[in-house]
């Protein structure tokens, strides 16, 4: 049975009936990723390789009857397991929160108007109403269609779009998850959720998230680090036996050390940071879709973005009309007064030739054709009254490719023909000027003046016909021009501060717009993009071979020239980001590094081929998630800078310690202890640091650097040395005095690195991060707790220390910390003084600049993959 019965009326259905119908048939939701259960999430825990030979650890020792070992062993399993476990659940949970702000919406007609409501809210027997770039969001019955062609590849597989009528005998079904590229429609809903035909596919799948690539690189990292941590910890059990030290214990220390060794918190941590960081987007309006490209954003390098409504305020307002008259100021009129009948004979036809709609509540369309009906209604017009008096009939919708649209009309015994676009496409359709007064090349002319003070310009033509051609492109032949109409779309006042904050931290911006040169070029230099010497390149000047790398304003661009436009820039090893809101750019947003879609003026196609969704369609929102990718990736260094500077200094007090007369460092317990304390709760509390100051001021990370690239290596070894040093050196010293030297080692060990953390911060303001400084002291105190509570003590084989030993202790970890500032100013300096040193004595090397490369890019290394479409999982 069909669903046409369900319908109420030609108003649609009312509130009352659709929230009915809504409990009735359920959510229009489909093959949502089952969220991992808390049993199943502890699973992937435990089956984690380090956390597999701890276990193994454990029974061993529990062998040997070293049960107090053994169950230090197994707490930190609980611990460690329980911290992966919640920081899931909170990465779990912040993606479903960003997951629910990029729900899609849909049109539909409810209580007698137009709306837009959440897809997921729509019921069977709706009134859907689509046009060019919506994604169809349930199955649904033509009721109208006017130049429908519908892309079914998502379904079928069918490269070619398919057109559709509203004839019952026809092809008039279309289907959810189906795009609509080219023309509009009306029509009733028959099937949401699991009951449409997507829905019955996505049963049939699993979905689940994969790792982000840089949580692969760090896992292969950590494997790299176990052999290492596994081979030299082969020498520490050597060392111990050929001293004498018992075979089970010296294989229970080794087994320790090569957990503690490795930083196993970091894929935890590393999601959680990437998780937070999309929230945190999210408060600043950019909502992240893919989480990979939270750790993209933070290297881009090119930004392009399209010119209306992103650079300009997208309220657009018709100012000038030309007509064989003259030019007229609308605003100088707001009342029509002193408008002569060509004029509003221009704004009239401009106003058939429109699919926007005025309501009292809201202005339903696109901005350039609101303009066009608040113009003719500022004059006069009858906008409601005009489309009753010519009917419209047929229609041919805008397409990209033609930069124009056409209309048919009923007008008493014959027909009205529309048209609306592009000066230069309209002007090749228009008839011989019968009057030969030149009109159309005096029209070209102010085209062209106008577009250079940053209008927008439309021209109109009509014809008047005795019937409709069996070929709707005929009605396009022969019409006249009526004249032109300007639009006003100023920059946003913030568009140039922007695009200065996007120059300065080495993001190039580049203009890429379907509008004529002059507009393109008047905005650019309005906003800082080029100057007075730069010109625009055009699509036929990219058809003719021109190197897209070599001008930063693109002009009269088609759709799949934005592709070619992106590709060029990624062969040139940039990283680029693409802001786009129509159907057209969907190739665009995909091929790009980082995709990015207006959140209120994009259409469905370009959000949901987007990374990122900008909810207040403002670009200063890229460049706010920049810093974001930015702060997240600098912090993930920093995690990385002090966990494994702590994992080496462990592993050198257990090869040094036997040649200084300790013939057991530390033990098991002790080892493992110091490793929860400084790579749980503080390294977690290194993920939430705030940007570093000017970190918006540097070029971007070159694409290949390794994350433990500039220099990260070389300074874990130094602050390892400086924690092995000050922690042998207070054993050495307790040693000599007859004091508990080891239980001064521990203390000393774990005080020395989180001095090293509270070093680490991004800036010196303390209470940025108070949580950085929590937790340093909630695990000093529980180091202290291992010295002073008896059950800890027992555990970890301890002895209190005395006032005077806990102080020196204690306070050497401020050795810590003056390690790291120490260090960053030398580095900083070197690196200053580097820039000055001829190019040949410089200590770090830049790869050749490709001939003809934009300026930016040079003496940056171009990748192989970044030719390449995002990974798989992104």
């Amino acid at each position: 049975m069909t669903q046409r019965a369900l319908i109420d009326s030609a108003d649609g259905l009312t509130s009352e009936e659709a929230t009915r119908r809504l409990q009735e048939f359920g959510p229009n939701t489909v093959g949502q990723p089952r969220r991992r259960s808390v049993p199943s999430s502890i699973a992937v825990q435990l089956r984690d390789p380090l956390i597999l030979v701890l276990l193994a650890a454990a029974v061993l020792t529990s062998a040997t009857g070293d049960f107090t070992d053994a169950a230090v062993m197994g707490l930190v399993v609980v611990v460690n397991s329980s911290v992966g476990v919640w920081q899931e659940l909170r990465a779990q949970r912040a993606i479903e929160a960003l997951s629910a702000l990029a729900a899609p919406l849909a049109r539909v007609r409810r209580d007698g108007g137009e709306s837009q409501i959440p897809a997921y809210e729509l019921v069977p027997g709706e009134l859907l109403v689509l046009s060019e770039g919506d994604i169809v969001p349930a199955d649904a019955e033509l009721l109208e269609a006017h130049a429908l062609l519908i892309d079914e590849a998502a379904l079928t597989g069918e490269s070619v779009p398919v057109g559709k009528s509203a004839d019952p005998s026809h092809d008039f079904a279309i289907s959810a998850g189906t795009v609509v590229v080219k023309g509009r429609a009306v029509a009733v809903v028959t099937a949401t959720g699991r009951h449409s035909a997507l829905g019955r596919i996505a049963a049939l799948l699993d979905s689940r998230s994969q790792p982000t690539p840089l949580q692969r690189r760090l896992a292969q990292l950590g494997r790299v680090l176990a052999g290492v941590a596994v081979a030299l910890c082969g020498v520490v059990l050597l060392l111990g036996l050929l001293r004498g030290q018992p075979a089970e214990q010296m294989v229970i220390t080794s087994i320790s050390l090569v957990v503690a060794a490795v930083p196993e918190s970091l894929p935890a941590v590393i999601t959680l940071s990437l998780a937070l960081g999309a929230r945190q987007m999210a408060r600043r309006h950019a909502i992240v879709r893919r989480l990979p490209a939270v750790e993209t954003l933070g290297s881009v390098t090119v930004l392009a973005t399209d010119k209306t409504g992103t650079l300009t305020t997208g309220q657009m307002r018709a100012e000038v009309v030309y007509t064989r008259d003259g030019a007229h100021t609308l605003s100088e009129r707001p009342d029509g007064g002193g408008l002569d009948c060509a004029v509003a004979d221009l704004l009239t036809f401009a106003a058939l030739c429109n699919d926007a709609q005025l309501t009292d509540d809201a202005h339903l369309g696109d901005p350039t054709e609101i303009a066009l009906l608040l113009a003719a209604s500022s004059v006069g017009v009858d906008v409601a009254g005009v489309r009753r008096r010519w009917p419209r009939v047929a229609e041919i919708p805008f397409d990209s490719s033609r930069s124009r649209m056409t209309t048919i009309h009923r007008a008493g015994n014959g027909f009205l023909t529309c048209m609306k676009g592009a000066p230069e496409a309209v002007l090749r359709c228009c008839a011989t000027d019968p009057d030969s007064d030149g009109f159309a090349v005096r029209a070209h002319a102010q085209a062209a003046t106008l577009a250079t003070e940053g209008y927008r310009v439309l021209a109109v033509a009509v014809a008047h016909r005795d019937h409709v051609p069996l070929e709707l492109d005929d009605a396009e032949r022969q019409v006249a021009l009526l004249g032109l109409i300007a639009i006003a779309d100023p920059p946003k006042e913030n568009a140039a501060q922007t695009l200065r904050a996007c120059q300065r931290a080495g993001i190039r911006p580049v203009l890429i717009t379907g509008d004529h040169a002059e507009t393109a070029l008047a905005i650019a230099r309005r906003v800082g993009i080029a100057s007075g010497k730069d010109v625009a390149i055009t699509g036929r000047q990219l058809e003719a071979g021109f190197d897209a790398t070599t001008s930063s304003v693109f002009a009269r661009i088609a759709p799949e020239q934005k592709v070619q436009i992106v590709e060029a820039w990624r062969t040139g090893g940039a990283i680029v980001a693409m802001v786009g809101d129509g159907v057209n750019d969907g190739p665009a947003l995909r091929r790009a590094d980082i995709g990015v879609a207006m959140g209120h003026r994009g259409t469905e196609v370009a959000r949901q081929a987007a990374d990122l969704v900008l909810a207040d369609d403002e670009v200063a929102t890229v460049v706010s998630a920049v810093e974001e990718g930015r702060r997240i990736y600098a912090n993930v260094r920093r995690f990385l800078t002090f966990g494994l500077a702590g994992g080496a200094s462990e592993i050198l007090v257990m090869l040094l310690g036997p040649f200084l007369g300790f013939a057991l460092p530390l033990r098991a317990a002790q080892i493992l202890w110091v490793n929860l304390l400084t790579h749980g709760l503080t390294g977690v509390a290194l993920g939430a640091e705030p940007a570093e100051p000017g970190s918006m001021s540097r070029p971007p990370r070159p694409p290949r650097e390794s994350v433990l690239g500039d220099g990260l290596w070389a300074r874990v070894l130094r602050l390892a040395a400086v924690i092995t040093a000050v922690a042998l050196g207070v054993a050495a010293w307790g040693h000599a005095s007859e004091r508990p030297w080891q239980s001064m080692l521990f203390v000393t060990l774990t005080a020395t690195q989180l001095g090293i953390a509270v070093g680490l911060r991004a800036g010196s303001n303390l209470r940025s991060n108070p949580f950085l400084l929590y937790a340093a002291t909630t695990s000093f105190a529980l180091v202290l707790a291992g010295l002073y509570a008896a059950p800890l003590r027992e555990l970890l084989d301890t002895e209190p220390l005395t006032w005077t030993e806990t102080t020196i202790a204690a306070a050497l970890g401020v050795v810590g910390w003056l390690a790291v500032r120490v260090d960053a100013v030398v580095t900083s300096r070197r690196d200053r003084q580097d820039r000055f040193r001829p190019t040949a004595l410089r200590r770090t090397k830049t790869s050749r600049a490709r001939p003809g490369m934009p300026h930016l890019l040079r003496g940056r290394s171009t990748s192989p993959e970044s030719t390449e479409r995002r990974d798989v999982s992104s």
